[in-house]
Formats: structure tokens, sequence, C-alpha cells
């Protein structure tokens, strides 16, 4: 596998690539009675470039999840492609697919799970090197010992079992399994949510250094919008498996520019007890069903800017200044899209 190199402007090339990636998922009514499609993604298009952490928010049955599968391979899109260097991820087999294997990891957001409660700590983190046949067992015993003084836990976890460690200690050691084969992609879904605060705090701080350390190139899948934006690069957000925003942290710390960002941003918790929620920080309705979705923007229902257009027209994802993306018809013209001042909330 060639290594990625500078095009001709200087800008790395990205290591992984959406290209209008659609997934669909048949649904059986009962008997008699005809099948629905579930639309979880639709049209998903963006790049991510060698060592960037692009977070994925989105309330939920927003499709990221569904997403960081299909960015490794673990289910292929119902059209639309993902390309790992170039190449198409549903095209590959043999040696080719299992190199590939190695390069795309992930990390579960619930660390019980991932672990096997009958397998020791060490025998979790040899597993990957094993079946992979890389190293001697000494070689292999060597880079465990590494990895565990990578994530910052002690060689004496290695003889315990799961149920011996802390919720922390154990989404250390998922993360250490998913570094064991190198990876240059990792997928963390949900990797934070089940943790307490200074754990989380410890994890996200972990994987920064992971990521300057190793070039490693991140997925962060969230619904916590607040420890998205002081973690990524940039921020995808997604509603009904559509994209509604692309845009740089800063971006999105500034309220974002669609008004389904804002209202995320809005309702996020603030750490001030005699701070409330107001009524117009909410999004009204309940989040369509994706085996019906709404046409034109799927989010024009729940939308305090909607306007009769919306429920016919699906906004094309609009480029703004500073590398900011929106798709919502409010920027849909030429003179919309030189503003670039966020939308006043509703």
């Amino acid at each position: 596998m060639n290594d990625m190199k500078a095009d001709d402007k200087g800008a790395v090339p990205p290591i992984l690539s959406f290209d209008r990636v659609c997934r669909e998922f048949p649904v059986e009514q009962g008997f008699l009675q005809p099948q629905k499609i579930l639309h979880a993604l639709t049209d998903v298009s963006f790049d991510v470039r060698p060592g960037e952490i692009i977070g994925i928010v989105g309330e939920s049955g927003s499709g990221k999840s569904t997403l960081g599968r299909i960015a490794l391979g673990m289910m292929p899109p119902t059209s639309g492609s993902v390309r790992y260097r170039g190449q198409n991820l549903a095209e590959l087999r043999g040696r080719n697919l299992r190199q590939v294997r190695r390069d795309l990891q992930m990390v579960f957001q619930d660390p019980n799970a991932s672990l096997n409660g009958r397998m020791s700590i060490e025998q979790s983190l040899l597993e990957p090197l094993t079946l992979h046949k890389l190293g001697s067992r000494t070689e292999q015993r060597a880079t465990i010992a590494k990895l565990l003084d990578v994530v910052g836990l002690p060689g004496s976890v290695l003889q315990r079992y799961p149920h011996e460690l802390s919720g922390g200690q154990k989404q250390r050691v998922v993360i250490a399994r998913a570094l064991t084969l190198e990876p240059k992609v990792l997928v963390a879904d949900e990797a934070v949510a089940a943790l307490d605060v200074s754990v989380k705090a410890q994890i996200v701080n972990l994987l920064l250094d992971l990521r300057k350390s190793l070039d490693l190139a991140i997925l962060f899948v969230s619904h916590d919008l607040p420890i998205v934006q002081g973690l990524c690069d940039r921020v995808l957000v997604l509603y009904l498996g559509r994209v509604m925003e692309l845009s740089s942290r800063a971006g999105i710390q500034d309220g974002g520019l669609h008004p389904y960002t804002q209202a995320l941003t809005r309702s996020s918790p603030v750490p001030d007890p005699a701070r409330r929620l107001a009524a117009e920080d909410l999004l009204k309705g309940e989040v369509p069903s994706p085996l019906n979705p709404p046409s034109g923007c799927v989010f024009h229902t729940r939308c305090p800017r909607a306007m009769p257009q919306c429920s016919g027209a699906v906004p094309p994802l609009v480029k703004m200044p500073g590398h900011h993306d929106v798709a919502c018809l409010l920027y849909g013209t030429e003179e919309a899209a030189t503003v670039a001042a966020p939308l006043t909330p509703a």
C-alpha cells in the first residue's frame, strides 16, 4: 500500500473519503404487509485527513453509529462509496482487505460489552496480534507492555479480568486493544458516554495525545456537543441521516449556522446551577421516523425558521466562508452565501 503524498498544492490528501454514501435497511412490517425502507444515511459526503479529529453529532437515530460502521467496512453502503487511501472498501478482497482491517479500528461505547469476561486483559490484548500473526509471543508481550504505558495503565492489570477494573480502566484497555495493530483511523463510538466526568476528561486527553503522537485520524461519534467542541478539529452535524452542517470547531463554538445546530448548542447543559433552559431553547416535536422521513429538508417539521419552500426542496450543502458548509435554504442564494455571521437564534 503506497504512502500518502501531498498533492501539487501541498495539501495532504484524505485518508478516508465518503462520497454520496447512502445506507438503507429493509424493515418487515408483518404478515402480508409491504416491506418498508429505513433511511439511515442519505448522500453523506466528507473527507478525513491524517491526524484529524472529526466529531459526528446529532440526536439518537441520526445515523451516527451507522456512519462509523460503514467507515470501518463493517457494513457496505447501499449506494455511494467509502475510500481508504483511494481504495473503495466495498471492492477490497483477500490480503488487501485484511491489511485495511488492521488500519481501521473501533472503540465501542460500552467497555463491558467490548471485553470478554472470561479472558484476562493480557489475553484480550494479545488476541489481535495472534490473529494477524504479528511477531513472536515475546514481541507481542513487549508490544502490549508499551501500549499499556501509552494509555496510562500499570502492567499489573494484565493478569486481571474486566470485572476487576473500573470503567475508566476498561475503556483504556479497549483503546489499547484498538491500537495493537497500529491503525491509521480510529472510530470512537460514544467512547466516553458511560464514564464519569473526571474519567471522560482523562480519555479525551488520551485521544488528543494519541492523535499527536501517532498521527491518528479519529471519527469521534458523540451526542455530547461540549466535549466535541473541545476535542474535534471539525464537526459533522447529522439529522435523520442527512448532513446539516460541516464546520470547523470555531464555527460550531460560535453556535453554528444551521437552525438545528443552533438548537443543539442552546440545549446543551452548562455548569451553572442557576441557569435553566428556556422553552425557546428546546426543539419542539418528535424526531420523524426514518421509515417515512419528511419531504424536502428533513428538519423543516421542527425548524423555527422554516419557510414554505423547505417542504419541497432538499437543500444542498452550501459552501460558506471559513471552510464552513451548511444545508439550509436560508443560505441557498448567492447573496446569502456571502454572509459569514450565524443566524440570529430563534
